[in-house]
């Protein structure tokens, strides 16, 4: 299978490159299913009903999300609705939603996303995740059940997302990394056959401090005084994720690139250069 996970979509640039690029990415890249993490595509802060609808109609299979799932209201609501949204696995138990879903891709195939999040550095104590990921993978074999299994680790601590990379490794096709907003450089298959990214990065304006417009950042970092809110940054974004084929049998990873596209990144994805 082809598979494509984009990183956190930030605000009115990030859903405007989703929009544009990725119908065409569809079908230029041939790809069988697209996961998107949204949880800052509404202001930055959470994802809405209307942009959540947005970026599906963009061709999303599905969007995860994380630990601001619920700071735009309508949500509660709307992930009730709407399977194609995940939340984290190991929110509160009382929280609305599931954090993962086994999904129909081509052919078919059935994928599995599930989503968790960190616990170091996170300002909230959010209970264990590699316990949360084991009951289901565990009742989800790669190359059984499912056909892929994707993992998206949202959280601080490159350390942390390394390590559910290496708990996750022989049983999911890939495991990447959420919630930084900066890209990193290290994809690569693990022993086991998983393609693994420490974090994906985020899809929109990098000329920015992770997405939101420099000045008010700027201000608080130099004089550790607040005047406004933070706001995102709306100049050309980047589409910012990692490119995952993966052996049809066995759901494993054959091959894995990042993906860079618009914006003022390199732009690179399956093909190396673009």
């Amino acid at each position: 299978m082809r598979l494509l996970f984009l990183g956190d979509v930030m605000g009115r640039a990030g859903r405007a490159a989703i929009s544009e690029t990725l119908p065409k990415l569809r079908q230029d890249w041939r790809l069988d299913f697209v996961v998107v993490n949204g949880e800052n595509a509404t202001s930055g802060h959470g994802l809405s009903q209307s942009h959540a609808q947005t970026l599906l109609e963009a061709g999303v299979d599905c969007l995860t999300l994380g630990d601001h799932a619920f700071d735009q209201r309508d949500m509660l609501q709307y992930i009730e609705k709407e399977p194609r949204i995940i939340r984290p696995i190991n929110y509160a138990k009382s929280a609305p939603g599931r954090g993962f879903q086994l999904f129909e891709a081509k052919g078919g195939r059935k994928v599995l996303v599930a989503q968790a999040l960190g616990q170091v550095f996170m300002k909230r104590p959010f209970s264990d995740p590699f316990s949360a990921l084991e009951a289901v993978l565990r009742a989800h074999p790669l190359g059984g059940i499912a056909s892929a299994v994707i993992v998206d680790i949202h959280c601080e601590a490159t350390s942390e997302k390394m390590a559910t990379g290496h708990f996750c490794d022989g049983r999911a096709s890939l495991v990447v990394g959420t919630h930084t907003h900066v890209p990193t450089g290290d994809a690569q298959i693990l022993p086991g056959g998983t393609a693994y990214l420490t974090d994906a990065g985020m899809t929109g304006d990098y000329d920015s401090v992770i997405g939101m417009e420099k000045t008010e950042p700027l201000r608080r970092f130099i004089t550790g005084m607040q005047k406004d809110r933070f706001t995102p940054a709306n100049g050309a974004a980047t589409l910012s994720g990692v490119f995952v084929e993966t052996d049809n049998k066995t759901g494993k990873a054959l091959n894995v690139a990042p993906v860079r596209i618009g914006g003022r990144l390199q732009q690179t994805g399956p093909d190396g250069a673009l």
